[in-house]
């Protein structure tokens, strides 16, 4: 995980319309390999920075959220640039509007947040190579074996607002 003293750390769109900033460390990076990921991205894999929507500033025009399907079924949100249509974050089915899955390639500095973990390894492209003692799971995890105990404290005060919302959902 980056240095607090990082933080905070800026990004946004290709036309700068969207500008935000990460206000603080994000929970968890992933880098997800899954095909849905390849397809969304147009590449070999996502990298996600989850991180608590409240701790992410908009510093620009807000992004319009864009339904996406997922493999999951429940889809998920994906904020875009309604000028160049780029990507900044989702809002996975999960967690809702209180979580954001920032995009790292949007950052102005993405080799700021490395990945803390590959998911979804088992549909890798076969000519992407990890690196050597690299955390990575043929499809998901369980958090305690991979999270900081910083951000478990931080998921577990915002899962009541999560279970709140999934609640409402099912309503």
């Amino acid at each position: 995980m980056p240095e607090p003293t990082a933080f905070p750390a800026e990004g946004g769109c290709d036309c700068r319309a969207i500008r935000y900033r990460m206000e603080t460390a994000p929970l968890v990076v992933h880098c997800c390999h899954c095909r849905w990921c390849q397809r969304e991205t147009g590449a070999s894999f996502a990298l996600n920075a989850m991180i608590e929507s409240d701790r992410v500033s908009n510093l620009g025009e807000a992004p319009e959220l864009v339904p996406t399907p997922s493999a999951s079924g429940r889809g998920q949100q994906v904020a875009r640039c309604p000028r160049c249509r780029v990507a900044v974050w989702s809002h996975y089915a999960g967690s809702g509007p209180f979580t954001r899955f920032v995009r790292v390639g949007t950052l102005d500095q993405p080799d700021l947040l490395p990945p803390d973990v590959h998911i979804f390894t088992a549909s890798k492209q076969p000519w992407v190579v990890l690196p050597a003692g690299a955390p990575a799971f043929e499809v998901f995890y369980q958090r305690e074996q991979v999270w900081r105990a910083e951000s478990l404290a931080r998921r577990a005060a915002l899962l009541p607002q999560i279970q709140a919302w999934q609640a409402a959902q099912q309503r």
